[in-house]
């Protein structure tokens, strides 16, 4: 890597389908760079198609990191995220490689720079009590629960969003205080000595749903729906993170007949298309960035992101 000013990470981010996993390859390819996974779903095994994952032949091309490292059942949240990008980080600039930390979860992108609240660790078997209670006793009693000992915390979530609501039970058990006083407190700031760059991509709204579209058609071409239905036939609890994947319950709801194959590709479009503009709106409200190019990713623009590599990351 060449002359550097502390310890350099460059992030490349955008909407989902705007071309930001293409970009990243380029930029670990010319600057002998190590491309690691910010997307809360690509983290998974079982999920490479409908995630639209890196391809084994571009995993070739470069290091790949934190992409399918984790069983669908295993639960990514992001300060779990946040340790292993980290490490990561830290063995790329061991290495003297350049770490590209690449994807458009928003929440995972501001737990990397800004730190996450001080939450202690939750032990396991407080874990497996709440999950267990949930079980037997349904989401509606839960929430019932959360109401009763972090009623700001009920407030912001549906009654039927399980997940939040058993981890909001595991911090208040675990801790005797409410998850909303949790995140209240400052959080644990950047990892020290690492300084990051943007590289934004947001092309024009028509574009990048056309994208959106498109890819969806050649997920289901590649085998989505194999690659759902293997999980539905393994019996993974729908209400898991994973299973909540882009497109996974609109070809859920076609595996189990309540949706025809059309009608369950158009609610899959529909529904990326919704996400990519929440991505645009948040990243258009929480990132600064020296470098923001507003069109889908091409060739044609790597010269221009090779230069402000070098003169804003990489230059001493």
């Amino acid at each position: 890597m060449e002359g550097k000013l502390d310890n350099p990470v460059l992030i490349v981010a955008g909407p989902t389908a705007s071309g930001k996993s293409a970009m990243a390859l380029a930029v670990a390819e010319e600057f002998d760079g190590v491309v690691i996974n910010a997307d809360s779903m690509q983290v998974y095994a079982e999920l490479r198609i409908i995630t639209a994952r890196p391809t084994l032949r571009d995993e070739a091309r470069a290091p790949h990191r934190l992409y399918g490292v984790l069983p669908v059942t295993d639960v990514c949240s992001a300060a779990r995220w946040r340790e292993m990008a980290i490490a990561e980080i830290n063995d790329a600039h061991r290495k003297g490689r350049l770490p590209v930390v690449c994807g458009g979860t928003g929440l995972y992108l501001r737990a990397l720079m800004q730190g996450l609240s001080p939450i202690p660790d939750i032990p396991e078997e407080i874990r497996r009590d709440v999950r267990s209670q949930q079980q037997r006793q349904g989401a509606a009693a839960q929430y019932a629960r959360l109401l009763a000992c972090d009623p700001e915390t009920a407030s912001r979530l549906a009654p039927g969003d399980k997940q939040r609501i058993a981890r909001a039970l595991e911090v208040f058990l675990a801790t005797g205080r409410p998850l909303s006083a949790w995140l209240a407190l400052p959080p644990e700031g950047p990892p020290p000595g690492c300084r990051f760059e943007f590289l934004l991509l947001m092309p024009p709204r028509d574009v990048l749903y056309a994208a959106c579209d498109d890819r969806l058609l050649e997920m289901v071409r590649a085998g989505a729906l194999e690659e759902v239905e293997a999980l539905r036939q393994e019996g993974v609890d729908p209400s898991l993170p994973a299973m909540r994947a882009l497109g996974m319950p609109a070809f859920l709801q076609h595996q189990a007949g309540e949706l025809g194959l059309e009608e369950a590709i158009d609610l899959a479009q529909l529904t990326t298309r919704r996400y990519a503009k929440r991505q645009m709106t948040w990243f258009r409200n929480q990132i600064i960035t020296k470098k923001s190019i507003n069109a889908q990713y091409s060739e044609i623009f790597i010269p221009e992101i090779f230069s402000f590599i070098r003169q804003n990351l990489l230059t001493s």
